[in-house]
C-alpha cells in the first residue's frame, strides 16, 4: 500500500481520520486535567503542564505529517491507527506518570515508552513519505537524533520523584522544543496553510470542549439549583468570550498570514505561531477548565460548602492565571503576525492575577461572574472599537 502525497495544487481538506484522532487527545485532556485535580498544588499544576506539553509535541507531529500525506490513505492510515492505539495507552498512564500506584505495570515507565513509540512512528511514516526528498529526509533523521536525548531524561525522570523530577521532565521537553525550533528554517514542507490552520483551530475547539466538560463534572453528582444554574451560565459565558477572542480575528489573520507566505517564510509562520504559541493557548484554557470545575463544585457541594466560601489557592490561581496565560498568548499571536500587542488584553492579563488576592474574599459563584464578565466585557469593548474604527474610515457619524 502505497503513501499517498499532498500537492500544493489540490484542496486537502481535513478527514474524518483526524477527527478521530483527535478523540484521544480529548480523553488525554481530560485525564490531565484530573490528574491537577487531584494534586491542587504549584506541583501538581506544573505535572500537569509538563503532560500538556509532551502531548501538544504528539498532535503537533501528526498534523504536520497529515499536511504532507493523506493519512487516510494506504499505509498511512495503519501507522495513524497504530499511533492512535498508542496514544490511547499514554492517556491511560497519565493518572500514574509521576507517581506509580502499587501493583501492575511501572506506569511512568510505560508512559515514556508509549511516547516514545507515538512519537517514532510519526517519523517512521514522514521518513516514508519524503521518500523523493532527500532533504526533508535529513531533517526527518536530525529530529530523530533530537529526540534521543529526550526520551532518555524522561527514562531517568521515572526514577525520581517531586521537583527533582519535574525539573529533569522540563530539561527533556526544553531539549525536543530547541530541537525543533532549530530545524524551523530547514527543509520542512507545509504545502496546505488552509487544512493547517484548520487543524489547529479544531483542537482549540476541541480544549474550550473541555472547559464546559468540566462545568458538568463539577456539577453532575448533584441536585440542580438556582446558584447552580447561575454559575454554570457564567462559566459558558467565559468559555464562549475565550472562544470569541480566538476565532474572530485571531484565527482569520493567523491563517491569512500563513496562506500568504511561502517556502521557508511559510514553514516559520506555521511553528512560530501554531507549533509554538498554540501551546500556551492550550494550556491557558486547560487551567480554566480545572479553575471552573473546582468554582463549581463550591457552589453545588452545599454538604461541605456554604454559597459563600471563596475559592482560595491553587484553584483560583488556575481559573485566573490560565485566562491570563490565555490572553497573552493571544497577544503574542497577534504579536507574530500583525507586528504589534494587544495592550488590551495584556491588561486584563495583568489585571486578573493582580485581583486574586481580593477575589478570594468574595464566594466562589461571584467570582465565576466576575471573571465571565471581565472576558465578556473584553470583548464587547473590543467589537465596539472595531465598529468605531469602521465608522471612522468609512466617514459615517
Amino acid at each position: 500500500m502505497p503513501m499517498h502525497l499532498v500537492t500544493r495544487d489540490e484542496d486537502h481538506k481535513v478527514s474524518p481520520l483526524e477527527l478521530f484522532f483527535d478523540l484521544v487527545f480529548v480523553y488525554a485532556i481530560t485525564q490531565t486535567t484530573q490528574l491537577m485535580a487531584d494534586h491542587l498544588s504549584p506541583l501538581g499544576i506544573g505535572q500537569g503542564m509538563a503532560i500538556i506539553a509532551v502531548l501538544w509535541w504528539c498532535w503537533c507531529g501528526y498534523v504536520w505529517l497529515a499536511n504532507t500525506l493523506h493519512v487516510d490513505r494506504g499505509i498511512a492510515r495503519l501507522a495513524m491507527f497504530a499511533a492512535m492505539g498508542t496514544m490511547f495507552l499514554v492517556s491511560l498512564t497519565i493518572p500514574e506518570a509521576f507517581t506509580d500506584l502499587p501493583g501492575g505495570l511501572y506506569a511512568p515507565l510505560m508512559f515514556v515508552g508509549c511516547y516514545f513509540l507515538v512519537r517514532l512512528l510519526h517519523l517512521i511514516a514522514y521518513f516514508g513519505a519524503a521518500r523523493a526528498d532527500p532533504d526533508l529526509r535529513k531533517v526527518i533523521q536530525k529530529m530523530f537524533v533530537g529526540l534521543l536525548p529526550s526520551v532518555a531524561l524522561l527514562t531517568v525522570a521515572a526514577f525520581f520523584s517531586g521537583w527533582a523530577q519535574l525539573g529533569i521532565w522540563a530539561v527533556a521537553m526544553l531539549a525536543d522544543y530547541l530541537n525543533v525550533f532549530r530545524t524551523r528554517s530547514s527543509d520542512w514542507r507545509l504545502h496546505q496553510p488552509g487544512h493547517f490552520a484548520e487543524r489547529f483551530g479544531l483542537i482549540v475547539i476541541i480544549a474550550l470542549g473541555e472547559s464546559i466538560v468540566a462545568i458538568g463534572i463539577g456539577i453532575s453528582s448533584y441536585p440542580m439549583s438556582w446558584p447552580i444554574t447561575v454559575a454554570a451560565v457564567f462559566g459558558l459565558t467565559l468559555a464562549s468570550a475565550m472562544w470569541w477572542m480566538y476565532f474572530a480575528v485571531v484565527a482569520h489573520v493567523s491563517e491569512r498570514n500563513l496562506k500568504r507566505a511561502d517556502g521557508v517564510e511559510r514553514v516559520q509562520i506555521g511553528t512560530d505561531t501554531y507549533t509554538f504559541l498554540h501551546l500556551p493557548l492550550i494550556a491557558g484554557i486547560v487551567l480554566v477548565a480545572l479553575g471552573l470545575k473546582k468554582s463549581l463544585l463550591y457552589v453545588s457541594d452545599t454538604e461541605h460548602h456554604s454559597l459563600a466560601d471563596g475559592l482560595h489557592g491553587t484553584p483560583i490561581w488556575a481559573l485566573t492565571g490560565g485566562l491570563a496565560l490565555y490572553l497573552i498568548a493571544l497577544s503574542g499571536l497577534r504579536r507574530r503576525n500583525l507586528g504589534a500587542w494587544n495592550v488590551r488584553r495584556l491588561v486584563l492579563a495583568v489585571a486578573l492575577p493582580a485581583a486574586t488576592p481580593l477575589l478570594e474574599l468574595v464566594p466562589a459563584i461571584v467570582l465565576v461572574g466576575v471573571v465571565a464578565m471581565a472576558a465578556a466585557g473584553l470583548v464587547l469593548f473590543e467589537r465596539a472599537g472595531a465598529a468605531r474604527m469602521l465608522r471612522e474610515m468609512s466617514g459615517t457619524p
